[in-house]
C-alpha cells in the first residue's frame, strides 16, 4: 500500500489528467446520448481521484475525513460535468453515489480486518 503523501501525489496527477482528456474531448462526449453517460462516468473518476486526494491531505495533517471531504469533491466533479453536458451532471452523481458506496465498503472490510489482526497479537 502506498505511503498517504505518495498516494495524494499520485490522485492529484490522475485527477489532473483525467479533467484534462475530459477538457480536451468534451465535443465528442456530448455528441451522442451514450457518449454523455460516459462523460458523467469520467467525471465520476474524477470524484474518487479528489476524493483520495482530500482524504489523503486530511490524514497527512492529522485530522479526521468526514462528508466535508465527499461533498467538496462531489461539488468539483460535478462543475467538471457541467463543462461537458447537463445531463453529465446527473450521470456524475449517480455513478459517483455507486463509486463511494463501493468506497465505504471497501473502507469497513479493511477496518475490520485491521482490528482482526492486531486483536490476534
Amino acid at each position: 500500500m502506498a505511503s498517504p503523501g505518495r498516494s495524494m501525489l499520485y490522485s492529484l496527477l490522475l485527477f489532473i489528467i483525467i479533467l484534462s482528456l475530459l477538457e480536451m474531448y468534451r465535443g465528442k462526449l456530448a455528441s451522442s446520448e451514450m457518449l454523455t453517460i460516459v462523460g458523467g462516468l469520467i467525471s465520476s473518476l474524477l470524484f474518487v481521484a479528489m476524493l483520495t486526494f482530500i482524504g489523503n491531505y486530511q490524514e497527512s495533517c492529522g485530522s479526521r475525513t468526514g462528508w466535508g471531504a465527499v461533498i467538496v469533491a462531489e461539488s468539483i466533479a460535478l462543475i467538471a460535468a457541467s463543462t461537458v453536458h447537463r445531463v453529465c451532471i446527473t450521470t456524475c452523481f449517480l455513478f459517483s453515489a455507486g463509486f463511494l458506496y463501493e468506497i465505504n465498503k471497501l473502507s469497513i472490510h479493511m477496518l475490520v480486518k485491521g482490528e482482526a489482526k492486531t486483536k490476534r497479537h
